[in-house]
């Protein structure tokens, strides 16, 4: 199969590209920049363009497929411009087109980010049983799938650059720190106290809630965290067994390949239900 994974979160666009299920590319785009929909752009064509011609096809059609997971509405609008306009194509949109690709135990499936619903599906893909999925980004998300696959829930708390907005923001005399893994836990100048409590808490955090985690399902899950911002927690947290960059977009080829086997089952059942059929 060929398709372009496109994971639109709060802060970038982060795109990858599979040939024949192989991965070939992946690569983020800061959502915010000013050039932003030029970079989108660039990307796609340059992705698009690597998928071979259908065989025969007049028009030149290309053998692939792009299939996009998104928060953020503006962003996804202007992926979906683009790839209309520019490549003729139009996306699948899991959730909407690409059914989720995991068993929710939620109190409102709808409501939960698609990009925690794909990180889940990717890493229980690979791990077959209980784990947990931190998503270290613009918002911090720790979710807990059990082992029968079953998305469980979880905990979403400020970001680490969210954490250093708000202590600027909302106090009168604190700066707005370059976020660094610190060096020392006891912070000898305001700065270094700020990225240590920065770092720390988001540390200690995670593992707060893997513990609480691992009491409620009475064994310890496997940790899986991914992530813009996960390179600060790797120096605090030796609990974690698995990092993995880019999890969304192979969370995305998963789920549509989830979505084409469910459809296959459906017509297998219609098939074997339809009066006449064989």
């Amino acid at each position: 199969m060929n398709l372009i994974a496109i994971d639109i979160g709060n802060t970038t666009i982060t795109t990858g590209l599979y040939l024949d299920d192989a991965e070939k590319l992946v690569r983020s785009i800061p959502g915010k920049a000013d050039d932003a929909r030029k970079q989108v752009t660039d990307l796609l064509l340059e992705m698009w363009g690597r998928i071979p011609v259908i065989e025969g096809s007049v028009e030149k059609k290309r053998n692939g497929l792009i299939v996009v997971s998104s928060v953020q509405d503006a962003w996804l609008e202007m992926v979906t411009e683009v790839c209309r306009q520019l490549l003729g194509e139009k996306i699948r949109l899991i959730g909407r087109e690409v059914r989720l690709p995991i068993e929710m135990a939620m109190d409102d499936r709808s409501a939960v980010g698609t990009d925690r619903v794909v990180n889940a599906a990717a890493a229980f893909a690979v791990i077959e049983d209980a784990c947990v999925v931190a998503s270290i980004g613009t918002a911090i998300t720790i979710d807990l799938i059990d082992e029968d696959g079953v998305f469980l829930g979880g905990v979403i708390a400020p970001g680490i650059e969210m954490g250093a907005d708000a202590l600027h923001e909302k106090t009168s005399r604190l700066p707005r720190v370059k976020v660094q893994v610190p060096k020392d836990p006891v912070g000898v100048n305001t700065v270094d106290a700020i990225n240590a409590g920065l770092i720390y808490s988001a540390a200690g955090l995670l593992q707060t809630v893997v513990e609480k985690y691992a009491e409620q399902i009475g064994k310890w899950p496997h940790v899986i965290v991914t992530g813009g911002a996960a390179h600060y927690l790797k120096e605090s947290c030796d609990f974690v067994d698995s990092w993995i960059s880019d999890l969304a977009v192979r969370g995305i080829v998963i789920a549509f390949k989830k979505h084409l086997d469910d459809l296959d089952e459906i017509e297998e059942l219609d098939r074997k239900n339809c009066p006449g059929g064989k």
